[in-house]
């Protein structure tokens, strides 16, 4: 709490004892509930800014402790004396220190204790704490051993079995005496499927998991809840819908064992029911959709992932089965399982690398966002008309993201290969690209809000505060009818704030807001026809863009999108309606389907480019195609005379519909 003032210098530091304050509690809480990630920093020995706001951090941070699967070490580097502590784990469990100085040359006595992660953390970890903080120069500090897992079954030796691990209890048709053979002396037993969420965009939490029958199909069962976004103010709801998470089966675990028979079976049949998504965002959304599968190493190989083939949402709950072949070593044998196949913060990164190092194109940010990291843009081409196209406002909407990069590599080249139509659309445009503007929320595994829990497509000017709402700019005290929400804000939204300032200076000509619709199964693009700007100008070159989309790729189609507002009913607040009214030019929000594309209004898939299944490259490929359209508006789209009675017929305007 305090921040005193201490020298910067190692040398001084290293003479001199820095005035911290007699007790420094390290909590490794945060640290805990993410353990797939991985730091590194070398200690430097003065008091740092992560903890009283000067000089450089002193706290090493490792994942190489000796026992347990993340390790933290606090250390303090000196000429003659280096005092630290490693904390391991291996449980459901927090080992945190009271660090107290014990002379004034620096040197730390511990003093352990126990904290319980919360039960919704600890699905990731899969075992107790134990061997908690121990000092390098000092015996070792006393462990808090895993107390037996308490196992209740009845009488008949056939019955099932319940097991209750950190309060959750699972339910096994594995008899209590097999299972006391398998691993009498260890007091801990794996479970024999474990989930994790803990990388990038993940979302899934671990609820139950049985072991059913002879007379099921399935071997296991598995129950798993979607994490929700935080609450969005101005919506008053917490959104979820998007999940992603890593299933994996320990084959060496009592219950593997009994199941694949000694070795005569290879593979283990595991049922995953999502449990809460009946009360998803858009729940009836699951209604037909299928799940997206990788047995990758990695969840971010996009070419890996494709779909399950036997998805059901019924009651409420969304199920489907995956057959875990053992790995030929006996190791453990992993799935992921996503709503849409995840495009992460590294992979955002090498694009926007990529786009750094071809010739024309520059890298700059718009700002920081809540968590500090930047809101990359990419400008490309000398052209007279100025197009932004904005991806992932909706962080769960990852296929935004692949739209981008499929964008920016027939743009830019970055495959090396020449593209007539690209050269051409660098002439005629100014393109400033964003390929994710909200990487908070994407990094987080959310669904549709940033880090502070707003909708950013809802943040694009003031809009009425509902009257729950204590965001609000009224002098009355109670709100009152004329109560504002105030937006968009630093505190609140700084990736629109940061972004309208950047189009207030450059103007804009042309826009696109990307995004991923749970519903309806089409790309489409949504107007702004409930803006008063919209007439016959702005609807014409909606419809002719539109047909030159649908020309370019077949995955494109004009008569399915969202009912059109009507005259002067629409949301200013939505950032394509904002960006209309703002600019008075071509504005559209682009949306792609989560569940499988049809290309028309008869047909649930189609063959493109010989692949068959919506999924990352068909997104790219809908991200390249878009360059045909925009150069073919181009001419169009500052044109004061009647321009639409030269179009021909094809180009015409359609009102869409949701039915089909």
């Amino acid at each position: 709490a305090s921040r005193p003032q201490v020298s910067s210098s190692i040398k001084e530091h290293s003479t001199e004892p820095a005035p911290i304050p007699r007790t420094m509690k390290a909590t490794m809480v945060l640290l805990v509930l993410r353990p797939s990630i991985a730091f590194a920093s070398r200690p430097n020995g003065v008091v740092g800014s992560k903890i009283f706001g000067v000089g450089k951090s002193p706290i090493s941070i490792s994942n190489r402790a000796s026992v347990g699967r993340v390790g933290v070490v606090f250390g303090r580097s000196r000429s003659s004396t280096t005092s630290s502590m490693r904390a391991s784990f291996v449980g459901h469990g927090v080992g945190t220190n009271a660090i107290t100085p014990s002379s004034s040359r620096g040197k730390y006595t511990s003093k352990p204790f126990l904290a319980t992660v919360p039960a919704k953390s600890a699905s990731s970890l899969s075992a107790s704490l134990r061997d908690i903080l121990e000092q390098n120069d000092d015996k070792a500090a006393a462990t808090t051993p895993s107390p037996p897992i308490p196992v209740v079954a009845s009488s008949s030796a056939a019955a099932p079995l319940s097991t209750t691990i950190d309060g959750r209890t699972i339910t096994t048709t594995t008899t209590a005496s097999s299972l006391s053979t398998l691993d009498s002396e260890n007091p801990y037993t794996d479970p024999i499927i474990t989930i994790s969420d803990s990388y990038d965009s993940g979302n899934g939490e671990f609820v139950s998991l049985h072991l059913v029958d002879g007379h099921e199909e399935e071997d296991v069962r598995v129950h798993v809840k979607i994490k929700p976004d935080p609450f969005t103010t101005l919506e008053n709801k917490r959104h979820f819908q998007y999940f992603s998470f890593r299933s994996t089966l320990n084959p060496n675990s009592p219950a593997a064992s009994i199941l694949l028979s000694g070795g005569e079976k290879k593979s283990v049949k595991v049922k995953y029911v999502l449990e809460n998504a009946g009360e998803a965002s858009y729940a009836d959304a699951f209604e037909g959709y299928s799940t997206f599968v990788t047995t990758n190493v990695t969840p971010f190989d996009s070419d890996s992932w494709g779909r399950v083939e036997d998805a059901k949402y019924e009651g409420g709950r969304l199920s489907w089965t995956h057959v875990h072949a053992l790995e030929e070593d006996g190791g453990a044998s992993s799935a992921y399982f996503a709503y849409f196949p995840p495009y992460s913060q590294d992979m955002h990164l090498g694009l926007v690398a990529k786009c750094a190092e071809a010739k024309g194109a520059t890298v700059e940010s718009l700002g920081p966002t809540i968590d500090g990291r930047e809101i990359d843009f990419v400008t490309v081409g000398t052209g007279p008309r100025t197009c932004w196209i904005i991806h992932r406002q909706h962080p769960g909407e990852s296929m935004a993201e692949f739209y981008a990069e499929g964008l920016l590599n027939r743009l830019l080249g970055l495959d090396g290969t020449w593209d007539a139509v690209a050269e051409k659309a660098r002439e005629l445009y100014t393109f400033r690209i964003v390929p994710n503007i909200n990487p908070d929320g994407s990094s987080r595994g959310y669904l549709r809000t940033n880090a502070a829990g707003q909708n950013l497509n809802r943040e694009w000017c003031p809009s009425p505060a509902p009257s729950t709402n204590n965001n609000i700019d009224d002098d009355d005290d109670d709100g009152g009818d004329n109560a504002t929400y105030d937006a968009p804000t630093l505190e609140r939204s700084p990736e629109v704030y940061h972004l309208l300032r950047h189009m207030d200076r450059t103007g804009c000509d042309a826009f696109l807001d990307v995004h991923g619709d749970e519903e309806l199964p089409f790309n489409f693009l949504a107007g702004s026809q409930g803006m008063s700007v919209w007439g016959k100008r702005l609807e014409s070159l909606h419809g002719a863009f539109l047909a030159s989309y649908e020309r370019a790729n077949a995955d494109v189609q004009g008569k399915v999108s969202y009912e059109p507002d009507e005259a002067g009913e629409g949301m200013p607040n939505i950032c394509s309606n904002q960006i209309a009214e703002r600019f008075d030019c071509f504005s559209g929000t682009l949306e792609m389907p989560f569940k499988e594309c049809w290309a028309d209004t008869t047909a649930a898939a189609v063959d493109v480019d010989g692949k068959v299944g919506w999924g990352p490259e068909r997104a790219r490929q809908l991200g390249a195609s878009v360059l045909d359209a925009l150069c073919y508006v181009a001419p169009l789209l500052r044109d004061e005379g009647e321009f639409w009675k030269d179009l021909p017929e094809d180009d015409a305007y359609v009102h869409p519909s949701t039915k089909y």
